[in-house]
């Protein structure tokens, strides 16, 4: 059985092109070696299995049997990563055919990093397939939900593992160079197959990679040489549009640099870009603007619940220029009216989360206003999700986020199903302790519909998640969709 699995993986790595026609019986011995196996006869029956996770997890069990390895979702993940390192090329080689594509065109090198990447395992599409993905329509545009499936929960054993590993300080964190091709431990999963293309931004050393949960397609983690902190500043900007000069088919945006506002790795610098078309990137411009000494950018509110600036031009220099400025003048701007404050005690709230991209001739630049200050009405952020919406989303709002995409803890698709089916029976959520926090919610929403069915229960479940998540959006924005809203947007606007 380990002849043939071993065989069907080496012909999966050359039918995808991870592994040379040459290089077919070096790789054999490669895997051999991990099984501590040193008997091999080619199998002559026809090859059956082509799915790779499939074929991983018969290597898997056979590497269990043997007791090279414990058998719980940790210790199969760091294995099967350590499978797949067998096939893969050299770190040198994919930077090497990356951009040797790249003078094809920037599209073609991005096409076989991306391929690479699935291909290897590193982003696992079978987990990815599991996500739960829907769109809901709403007076902004199309608006994306997720359900994140594709992240395994820790079993017991991988967390008593971790709790008993060393404690080890490399790599610094998940973003850093160091990762690529790191066995990985317990605590920090193994990158053995993961690649990463260096690219120069601001003058400086970066990484290229993809993430390996893709949220969205071609979903891509651009990140610091060094391991340095988040900060959205001047060189912000100038980042943003190195990189879409070398990509301009992809968009590129920052976390905000604040806890609450911000992303959940703020100790690496780095950004997230894709070539994928987000709701926030086609809502129009509802007002025009024109900002003193920048008469020559087009600017903008967008029709968006977020609080957004748009400015575009053929000259990236003036728009670095322009968000600099904006950026300055917000990081102190306080409308106490508006309930805006650059401070308190010393503590600054306010930052932006930008978003950079190039249509046609002109580059264009999202700057989506983000103030990160607490109440004891709203402990967790006045321009966060508010408390009676935690059932559906109580994580901060980062750039995924801001564009339209909600990305939903795994948590909901077990409690959605079984609201399904109290809804169908007639049943009360408030009586079982799983749905009792969604009991408010099914009250508000349920007299809209005539008849609750097993045919229509799912699709009015996610329209009014969906709906859960508009409203979300609209209390993460400074200034609201609302004639007093706007006028307060114009004052900022007016201070520029």
């Amino acid at each position: 059985m380990l002849n043939k699995n071993i065989r069907d993986l080496v012909a999966y790595g050359v039918k995808t092109g991870l592994v040379p026609a040459c290089e077919k019986n070096y790789t054999t011995n490669l895997l051999l070696d991990l099984f501590h196996e040193d008997e091999y006869e080619e199998p002559v029956e026809e090859l059956v299995c082509e799915e790779l996770e499939l074929i991983l997890k018969e290597l898997l069990d056979e590497a269990v049997k043997r007791g090279i390895i414990e058998d719980s979702i940790g210790y199969r993940d760091l294995f099967d990563t350590k499978i797949m390192n067998c096939l893969m090329p050299r770190p040198a080689q994919v930077q090497e055919t990356f951009w040797k594509k790249y003078e094809e065109s920037p599209q073609t090198a991005t096409d076989y990093f991306y391929k690479l990447s699935q291909d290897s395992d590193y982003i696992r599409r079978y987990r990815i397939k599991k996500d739960r993905k829907w769109t809901v329509d709403s007076e902004y545009g199309t608006i994306d939900i997720t359900i994140n499936l594709s992240k395994p929960e820790k079993d017991p054993k991988a967390i008593a593992a971790a709790k008993n590993a060393k404690q080890s300080s490399y790599p610094k964190c998940l973003l850093c160079m160091e990762n690529e091709g790191y066995a990985g431990r317990m605590n920090h999963p193994a990158r053995e197959n993961h690649r990463i293309i260096p690219i120069t931004v601001n003058d400086c050393p970066w990484g290229f990679q993809y993430s390996p949960y893709v949220y969205y397609n071609e979903h891509c983690i651009v990140f610091n040489g060094q391991h340095v902190p988040m900060k959205i500043e001047r060189n912000t900007f100038v980042k943003l549009f190195d990189f879409v000069k070398l990509f301009p088919h992809y968009f590129l945006g920052s976390n905000a640099d604040l806890p609450i506002v911000g992303g959940s790795i703020l100790s690496h610098d780095h950004f997230q870009g894709g070539h994928y078309t987000f709701a926030m990137e086609t809502a129009p411009m509802e007002e025009m603007v024109k900002i003193p000494g920048y008469e020559d950018v087009e600017a903008g509110i967008v029709k968006w619940p977020l609080s957004v600036l748009r400015i575009r031009s053929k000259d990236e220099k003036r728009l670095i220029d322009l968000a600099s400025h904006v950026l300055e003048v917000w990081r102190g701007y306080t409308d106490e009216e508006a309930f805006v404050f650059a401070e308190t005690d010393g503590e600054p709230h306010n930052t932006i989360t930008p978003i950079a991209r190039k249509k046609g001739e002109f580059f264009e630049l999202d700057l989506t206003l983000r103030n990160n200050i607490t109440t004891k009405e709203h402990p967790l952020g006045v321009y966060h999700p508010h408390a009676q919406y935690h059932h559906i989303k109580k994580e901060n709002i980062g750039l995924i986020e801001v564009m339209g995409l909600a990305v939903l803890p795994a948590r909901l698709k077990t409690e959605l199903e079984l609201l399904g089916k109290y809804l169908v029976e007639g049943k009360d959520p408030a009586e079982h302790e799983l749905l009792e926090k969604h009991a408010a919610w099914v009250k508000e929403f349920l007299p809209k519909y005539e008849s609750i069915t097993k045919e229509n229960v799912m699709d009015i479940l996610q329209e009014e998640v969906g709906q859960v998540f508009v409203h979300v959006l609209e209390d993460a924005g400074v200034y609201k969709c609302t004639e007093e809203g706007r006028k307060a947007f114009k004052r900022f606007l007016a201070a520029l």
